[in-house]
């Protein structure tokens, strides 16, 4: 029985090998390989589509989501004794950039219809230290930004969006990313627009912080050789870039054909013994870069394990919340502090999710997963 992977990045370049070959090609016999036209173009490109600005200024590049997060707080000027209110259920490195500038991570409780921070409980936590919030678009679903962006206005607090899983994504018309201080992406291959290796993107509106970004990425140098500040060395490829400007024209058919996938799966486990995350109206602009489902009564990793032996791979995103990592334990959270978060941790399950899934494939998943669950 064929295995069915949680994701295959292989399908892309059956459908577009010719194109990625071609620009690949084109890099290797130009002997530029770090910076460059190739670079500007894609950071051009990419602003666009997500609407920051027209000028390359305002879409940087970098290595990865991770030094995206990094660097657009070292911009925003966030550091020690600083604090930034994030999700507790995330990638690790949502906190984990927070915490390499010397501020400290704060974290609020998600909502269970959407995984995503509950916007009621931001203002309990702001404090005098308090410079920023870290919305997480998880899943390819947006967070509730109207309410977010009040509170942060509010609040004189800045917004840095955490995009890894939602680049393509809207709400209320808008592409995430353009709608805080800064959007971080990410292009790990996985991800709706995923490269052949690590990189990242930082996009605004703002050109004093587009500056600041593009000088910190590049070991705090303005002029090569002459450095402002202590910075990095955070630069996305000239053949990441290639292969990325490729693919981006086919972002939004490929996030279109997510949404008719979620939906079959929707529709598919209407009458299994799951909870289904249901999107809410204001992320009906998701771009699924999951599909995950809620397995209670203890039976989750039992459940994916069965799956594993029909050869079935889903994924658990994530096992243990961000306030109950042991490096964590000197911010004194405890079990039971953020009880949704908490109860999700113990039954999400991510099922099989690409654009290029087959009904065949769906339907299979599907009929096994209600098999077990019988």
């Amino acid at each position: 029985m064929n295995k069915i992977p949680p994701f295959d990045a292989s399908q892309q370049y059956q459908q577009i090998g010719d194109r990625l070959n071609k620009a690949a090609l084109e890099v290797l016999a130009s002997g530029q390989y770090i910076g460059g036209q190739t670079v500007s173009q894609f950071e051009t490109e990419f602003a666009n589509y997500i609407g920051s600005a027209i000028d390359s200024n305002f879409g940087i590049a970098c290595n990865s989501g991770t030094d995206a997060l990094y660097l657009a707080m070292r911009a925003l000027d966030i550091g020690e004794g600083d604090e930034v209110i994030t999700s507790p259920f995330t990638f690790f490195a949502s906190a984990e950039t927070i915490s390499m500038t010397g501020a400290k991570p704060v974290f609020v409780d998600i909502e269970a219809h959407s995984f995503n921070m509950n916007i009621e409980l931001i203002e309990a936590a702001i404090t005098s230290r308090t410079k920023a919030i870290m919305p997480v678009h998880l899943f390819g679903r947006s967070a509730d930004m109207t309410g977010l962006m009040a509170i942060a206005q509010k609040h004189n607090l800045y917004v840095i969006e955490d995009c890894a899983q939602a680049t393509g994504a809207t709400f209320d018309g808008q592409k995430v990313g353009n709608i805080g201080d800064v959007g971080c992406f990410s292009f790990y291959p996985t991800k709706n627009l995923g490269g052949c290796g690590d990189g990242g993107m930082m996009t605004t509106k703002n050109a004093e912080v587009a500056n600041k970004l593009r000088i910190l990425r590049e070991h705090g140098s303005p002029k090569r050789y002459y450095h402002e500040c202590i910075g990095m060395n955070s630069r996305l490829d000239a053949l990441q870039a290639a292969l990325l400007q490729v693919k981006l024209p086919y972002l939004d058919k490929w996030n279109a054909q997510r949404r008719e996938i979620s939906d079959r799966y929707t529709h598919l486990l209407k009458d299994a013994n799951i909870s289904h995350l249901v999107s809410p109206h204001h992320c009906s602009g998701s771009v699924w870069n999951q599909y995950t489902v809620c397995i209670g009564d203890g039976k989750r990793d039992y459940v994916q394990a069965q799956l594993r032996e029909q050869n079935i791979i889903t994924m658990i995103y994530y096992p243990l919340p961000l306030h109950l990592q042991s490096v964590y334990s000197n911010l004194g959270y405890k079990k039971g502090d953020f009880p949704v978060t908490e109860y999700i941790c113990d039954r999400v399950l991510s099922l099989p999710m690409f654009p290029e899934l087959s009904d065949e494939q769906q339907d299979r998943v599907v009929d096994t997963l209600k098999n077990i669950l019988k």
